[in-house]
């Protein structure tokens, strides 16, 4: 059985063009509204469910959405820069990522998470000193940045300053107590730390 409405709209044709009316043609279909994307969770909501995660796994689409929302920068020009430097690193490229990341923190020297991208590119370099300086500018631009705390602690343990690794990891898991591997540094520490004031 044929469809009914293309066999009227064919037979109403036929009879408009046998009457010499204009045939009117049909209308384009209609585009579809464009979504508006869903507003993103407050910081201060996401902090309480990350304190209330279970577990790693729990944690983890919340860590993310943090990390996230800690790399919007608030300009449009930054964040373009940001995304290039990831797609340089992620081609390979360490030096084009590097050269842009420090020209965002440039330009923004108050963006936060370009300090932490500059850590991760100066430690990889080999330049420890500068990563840890990179990292506790982050931190301090940025006092919630539990991942920059827990590599600052991982960074200062490895250089033998204790006391320092083991404040940063406090901070660290005062954020997220499900980030993974510090709550077993933080315990070891807290033994040898303790351990050199008696």
């Amino acid at each position: 059985m044929r469809p009914v409405l293309p066999v009227i709209a064919a037979l109403l044709a036929g009879i408009c063009a046998a009457h010499g009316a204009p045939v009117a043609k049909p209308a384009p279909p209609a585009a579809p509204a464009a979504k508006t994307p869903a507003p993103r969770p407050p910081l201060e909501q996401l902090f309480a469910e990350l304190k209330a995660a279970p577990t790693t796994e729990d944690a983890k689409p919340i860590e993310d959405e943090l990390l996230a929302q800690f790399e919007q920068s608030g300009s449009a020009t930054v964040d373009l820069l940001m995304t290039r430097a990831q797609a340089a690193l992620a081609a390979g490229d360490r030096k084009m990522a590097r050269q842009l990341i420090d020209s965002i923190t440039d330009i923004a020297p108050d963006f936060a998470e370009a300090w932490h991208r500059r850590a991760v590119l100066q430690q990889d370099s080999g330049d420890d000193e500068g990563a840890m300086i990179s990292l506790q500018r982050t931190v301090k631009l940025n006092p919630r940045e539990f991942l920059a705390y827990s590599e600052l602690g991982g960074m200062l343990e490895d250089y033998g300053d204790k006391k320092a690794a083991l404040a940063a990891y406090q901070k660290a898991l005062a954020l997220d107590p499900q980030i993974e591997g510090v709550a077993k540094h933080v315990e070891e520490l807290s033994r040898e730390v303790e351990g050199e004031k008696i």
